[in-house]
């Protein structure tokens, strides 16, 4: 078991290790921390946290630096996360007003997070299932094309051009708007589909009504389109000026950004604190195959409607800070889409 001055020690390595990339040596850590003993009681509190694997020596008589268990004690330790600065605050909150709708409030949220610290940033889209349809739009744009636009009480926009198969008259691009807009407004996304489906299953392929079945197909496709789990993630170049702080390939990482599955599975299976927040560090991100990084995500909430919003790095990561961007970010995003869902 760790005494507690033996978690101070373990804290001044971590601290001072993520400071300045260099393995820390029990004499930095007295010149710097004013622990108010001698360089050989450090010296044997380092050997008891070494023993328990929390510090490991990369070299030969070289300092010490965390191990993935090191990190998950400091974390698991920290009194408190440190607050952000009021600039900081200020920051967060002039880049995230005034959006537009959804997808822009999670764009800006992720280059806001990833401008704070460094790291690849991350947000989940809310669950979409249990949305309802609130409005359905089809504007004829002139010849074949029409503009399908499809809103939810979430606050989801899809905008989608289709080609009609023969060009509408007036009256028939206004029949279309009411037809969709009694099959699907006031239905959740779910049932919409189905309902979709199941007029589709049971049409008349005649030809008069084509352009009927092409703007059902192409609403049906986007209502499964916000069915599926998905996420935006700014920052990835992050990683490439980051590489040394990786032992082996960035590859894994990379290639998880770019699939977005395997970083979806893992945050939905991250088990957050009191606070909302959760923590996922090096090998405990194995069965994913990113046993060389660290995700800190925090729970933002959008119409009942639970999601997260985190950051991917290395382990060697500032973990106090980024819990605090993060709780920052994730309360700013659900006091706006409380807002937002009030003024509706």
């Amino acid at each position: 078991m760790v005494s507690e001055r033996g978690l101070q020690v373990l804290r001044a390595i971590v601290q001072d290790y993520v400071d300045t990339r260099e393995p820390v040596g029990s004499k930095a850590i007295v010149d710097r921390h004013q622990f108010g003993v001698s360089a050989a009681t450090i010296r044997n509190d380092m050997a008891l946290l070494e023993d328990e694997e929390l510090i490991t020596a990369p070299h030969t008589s070289s300092g010490r630096v965390p191990t993935d268990k090191g990190y998950r004690v400091f974390v698991d330790h920290l009194a408190d996360v440190r607050p952000l600065t009021s600039a900081q605050r200020s920051a967060i909150g002039a880049f995230l007003e005034d959006t537009g709708d959804l997808d822009d409030l999670l764009v800006r949220t992720v280059r806001s997070l990833t401008r704070l610290t460094g790291q690849v940033a991350i947000v989940q889209y809310p669950s979409f299932a249990r949305a309802n349809v609130s409005h359905v739009e089809v504007v004829h744009l002139g010849g074949t094309r029409i503009v399908i636009i499809v809103v939810t009480d979430t606050g989801r926009v899809s905008q989608r051009v289709v080609f009609l198969a023969t060009e509408p008259t007036d009256d028939e691009a206004l029949q279309l708007k009411a037809a969709m807009a009694a099959l699907l407004t006031g239905k959740s996304v779910r049932d919409g589909a189905a309902a979709i489906a199941r007029t589709l299953e049971h049409d008349v392929p005649v030809p008069r009504e084509e352009n009927r079945r092409i703007v059902l197909r192409a609403i049906g496709e986007e209502l499964e389109e916000f069915r599926h789990d998905r996420m935006v993630m700014a920052g990835s170049a992050t990683l490439a000026r980051r590489e040394s702080d990786f032992r082996g390939s960035i590859y894994p990482l990379l290639e998880a950004i770019e699939e977005q599955v395997t970083l979806l599975r893992l945050m939905g299976e991250m088990v957050a604190d009191d606070r909302g927040l959760a923590t996922s560090i090096g090998r405990e991100n194995e069965p994913f195959g990113l046993s060389e990084a660290s995700i800190v995500a925090g729970d933002y909430d959008a119409g009942g409607s639970q999601a997260r919003v985190g950051v991917l790095g290395p382990t060697r990561m500032d973990y106090p800070t980024n819990l605090a961007a993060v709780r920052a970010v994730a309360h700013y995003l659900t006091r706006l889409l409380e807002e937002d869902e009030k003024s509706r």
